[in-house]
């Protein structure tokens, strides 16, 4: 039989306590216990979460934390383990579907940044995304290209601008990230950038910028004199 935390007083409860005060009022472990929904043999739900938080320290290191160092804490099965990583990716992705509601006019390299670095810093594979702009450089939408990397260039820009096209998109702004955290764009970086705007030029669809997104820092192309 499973231990759980049903016999606790119910306002310490997890649950009940999220719906008496709000979820804003739980602790990261009591969040994360709700998740897993229950403990295993003589550890609650609440006590594994806390050897979770114990083990990864932050929020944030648990959403790019490798699978093998998640099954290394006794009592994470294959179920709780996808729990808590799709709630952690839900986090990271309601920032961009806020951002494609609002519209906002993208005014610097600085405003793409503060969209999508929470999301792209911690990833631990190279993807590609790209804002779609109208003439007032207004959002569109986020795409994000199927072919992942600058090292397949061709795929990548002519699914770019075949959604640019259908967007109706003015202009566009380019993002991807680099795992090893240095945002210093390669050689590849490079010849890639050129070849959109080249592309950009053909159709009528400004490329504004290229930026490439590091572990806490970024670097821009337009920002930088090179676009």
């Amino acid at each position: 039989m499973k231990y759980t935390i049903k016999n606790w007083p119910e306002e310490e409860r997890p649950r009940e306590k999220l719906f008496k005060s709000g979820e804003h009022t739980l602790s990261n472990s009591e969040l994360i216990a709700i998740l897993l929904r229950n403990g295993t043999k003589g550890q609650s739900a609440i006590e594994l979460a806390r050897s979770i938080i114990f083990k990864f320290k932050t929020l944030r290191a648990m959403s790019h934390i490798n699978l093998s160092r998640w099954k290394e804490i006794k009592g994470l099965g294959p179920a709780k383990i996808a729990q808590v990583r799709a709630a952690l990716e839900i986090g990271r992705r309601f920032r961009e579907e806020e951002v494609k509601e609002k519209r906002p006019k993208i005014t610097s390299s600085e405003d793409v940044v503060k969209i999508l670095m929470p999301r792209m810093r911690d990833l631990r594979k190279e993807i590609f995304k790209v804002l779609l702009l109208n003439s007032q450089n207004r959002i569109i939408d986020i795409i994000e290209a199927e072919e992942g990397t600058v090292n397949q260039a061709n795929p990548i820009i002519r699914e770019v601008f075949q959604k640019a096209l259908q967007h109706f998109a003015a202009s566009i702004i380019c993002i991807h990230n680099h795992p090893s955290g240095n945002p210093q764009p390669s050689r590849n970086d490079k010849e890639f950038t050129q070849k959109l705007i080249q592309a950009g030029q053909a159709l009528e669809i400004e490329c504004l910028d290229h930026i490439i997104i590091g572990q806490s820092n970024y670097f821009s192309f337009l920002d930088e004199g090179l676009m």
